[in-house]
């Protein structure tokens, strides 16, 4: 490698670095889960879309890199956390904390500018709760810790609702239960897998404080709660007919995956396979919920 080539592999390193401490790939879901709202409440402006879509991966990325810059403790011993750039010692801890906030500040000033004060003010209160209820206090103290930190995964909803009507009326408050209920049965099918993990770092997540299963049962019946809740939409007429047989579908192949766990994991059999499937599939569950959501109301 020459000479002038090293400061470019270090700026490639360094752009590379910022983008993992937004985590994207989260932030892919998040953003399904903003978007399509706004198509539900009206037919926004592309425009106001990208605001809304920058705005909000800015906020959601400041958030990522603040928690990374909390957890840089836990993060060093767990396996799957280890590589992230501060533990790795890639990057120092103020840097990361100076990063995370500057993007919440443009966020917040974004879209407070240029689309409306509520929608700023409710990403703000995303970044808060997940910053401060969630990471610095549930996190470390309480195996319901995803329970109600997950209230944080549920503000998109109302952002994008926010950002093309101005305010948060009835459907867009019932679209965060939905996300809410989702976050247990989706983060507990991961947390039985890293177990591990939490444990070296002293996290009490659910399977090591209730047991597998304590915690399966649990994911069972979050699963119950939220298939009923999305269907509830269609009976006071907020969706139809194209809706409620997605959320049929969807929820009928979510709940098999949460069955198949419980049945595999009281007979003694492998469980583990079923478990990432529910993982995985619980993340195009949620964005394939949302679509449907857009495409009931484009063809009502």
């Amino acid at each position: 490698m020459t000479s002038a080539s090293i400061p470019a592999a270090e700026s490639r390193s360094l752009a590379s670095d910022l983008v993992s401490l937004t985590k994207p790939r989260i932030i892919s879901l998040l953003l399904v889960t903003t978007v399509a709202p706004m198509f539900v409440a009206g037919t926004p402006s592309w425009w106001t879309v990208l605001l809304v879509t920058v705005g909000g991966y800015l906020m959601a990325g400041g958030a990522n890199a603040v928690n990374m810059y909390l957890d840089r403790d836990i993060d060093d011993v767990m396996a799957r956390t280890r590589l992230r750039p501060i533990p790795s010692g890639r990057m120092t801890p103020r840097a990361v904390l100076a990063f995370g906030v500057m993007l919440a500040t443009a966020a917040t000033f974004l879209l407070a500018q240029f689309v409306n004060v509520l929608t700023a003010a409710l990403a703000l209160g995303g970044f808060y709760f997940y910053v401060f209820v969630y990471t610095r206090w549930l996190k470390r103290t309480s195996p319901h810790n995803i329970v109600i930190g997950g209230a944080a995964g549920a503000f998109p909803p109302l952002v994008g609702w926010a950002a093309v009507t101005g305010q948060v009326d009835l459907i867009a408050v019932y679209l965060f239960p939905i996300v809410f209920y989702w976050t247990p049965p989706h983060f507990w099918a991961l947390a039985l897998l890293k177990q591990g993990d939490y444990g070296r770092a002293g996290v009490p997540m659910a399977p090591l404080v209730w047991g597998e299963r304590e915690t399966i049962a649990q994911m069972v019946w979050y699963t119950v709660v939220l298939v009923a809740l999305t269907l509830l939409p269609v009976a006071f007429g907020a969706f139809g007919l194209v809706y409620l047989a997605a959320a049929l579908t969807l929820g009928a192949l979510l709940a098999r995956g949460v069955l198949r766990v419980r049945a595999l994991h009281r007979r003694g059999a492998p469980w583990t396979g079923a478990a990432w499937w529910t993982y995985k599939y619980s993340l195009l569950y949620l964005a394939l919920l949302f679509v449907a959501m857009v495409v009931d109301r484009a063809v009502a």
